[in-house]
């Protein structure tokens, strides 16, 4: 992504400044608002700045479900 672009992109819910974030620091390209705790996606290098497609950076994520174990005989 270009740094000019990145220099006149703000968050769109509070206005605030985002941090660029791509491999190696992370697995995927996203723009992050610590502010609002928010990390919008960055798809073909096109940021998704709406609230609805963003990731909650409190949210953890989700552990695979536990699989069952037969009763002992």
């Amino acid at each position: 992504m270009e740094t000019r672009l990145l220099n006149l992109l703000v968050c769109p819910i509070c206005k605030g400044p985002l941090e660029h974030l791509r491999p190696p620091q992370q697995a995927s390209v996203e723009l992050v608002c610590h502010a609002d705790g928010l990390a919008f996606p960055v798809r073909d290098g096109i940021p998704v700045m709406l609230e609805a497609e963003a990731r909650s950076l409190d949210a953890a994520p989700t552990p695979p479900a536990p699989v069952p174990t037969p009763p002992a005989a």
